[in-house]
This record gives structure tokens, sequence and C-alpha cells, in this order.
């Protein structure tokens, strides 16, 4: 009776090692990555950022978008939770003007200046990329995932005390 036990459970496992997922069920990663990480520490609502903070993480948030420095960033001013931004356009000399704003740890912006209407929208839809930031005292640190997956990394120190102007 032994014999034909063990047989049969080897079976039984082999068989359930072969079942097919059914079609449309979440892999094992999606399942993990959907999966909110356990920790001691009570949950936290999101951060909202006062004045100065604001313009803070948008002038560096459009400084790592746009691949620009820091001190070429111009906050212009601000409008309720818009902050508006400019700087020195690379090619031509001019202006290039964004507003940007801040919902969670997202930075999302649309060009200020953009001629064609379907352009001046915000950067927020399925094929843009996702910038968030972690805000770290003078330390700022933006994390924009691009479309195909890649992340770029910056990290940039905007003093309190200088937080762009207006």
């Amino acid at each position: 009776m032994r014999l034909t036990a063990v047989p049969m459970l080897a079976f039984f496992a082999l068989a359930a090692c072969g079942e097919r997922a059914e079609e449309g069920a979440p892999t094992p990663a999606e399942v993990v990555s959907a999966t909110p990480a356990e920790s001691d520490a009570a949950p936290s609502a999101p951060t909202v950022l006062g004045a100065t903070d604001l313009r803070r993480v948008c002038r560096a948030g459009l400084a790592g978008i746009h691949g620009q420095r820091l001190e070429d960033i111009s906050i212009d001013g601000i409008e309720g939770d818009v902050v508006n931004a400019s700087w020195r356009a690379p090619v031509d000399g001019g202006r290039r003007r964004a507003q940007c704003r801040v919902e969670g740890d997202l930075i999302t912006w649309k060009p200020a200046d953009a001629g064609d209407p379907e352009q001046a929208r915000w950067m927020n839809q399925s094929g843009d990329p996702v910038s968030r930031f972690v805000l770290d005292g003078d330390i700022i640190t933006i994390n924009t995932t691009l479309p195909d997956g890649t992340v770029d990394r910056t990290e940039l120190t905007v003093p309190a005390n200088t937080g762009g102007g207006a």
C-alpha cells in the first residue's frame, strides 16, 4: 500500500505543476507589486505642500524633466496650486514657459507657450513620462519613469530660502 501511495502523490504533485493559469489572471509579479508593503508605521496621508515647498519641488522637477540647471529655472508666480515657471530656451535663446502642479508625490506639468493646442496639455496621459519626487530637507530627488520603463533619477539641493522667486 505504501508503495502505491508514493507514486500517486508524485503524480498529483506533478499534475498540479502543469495547471494553466486562468486567462486574464494576474501573474505572481503583478500580485506582489499590487500588494501594499507591510510596515510598523501608521499609513500617512499625502503631504500637502506649502507655497515655498511647492515652488522648490516644481523648480527641481522642471529642471530634472527638461534637463536644465536648477539655477536656470525661474519661478514667475503661483496661481492657486499651479506654479508658473520659465527658463532660457537652449536652441533659440528665447524663453520656455511651463506650468507645474503637485498631487501627492507626482509632479505634472504643461507647456505654457505651446502654439499647438494639442501640445498645451498636462503631461499626465498614458504615454507621458511620470515624475515623482522625494523631499528630504534641502534635497529633492526627482524620479522620472519613461514610457519604456527606464527610470531617470536626479537629486538636487534646493534650500528652503531659495524657492525660486515670486
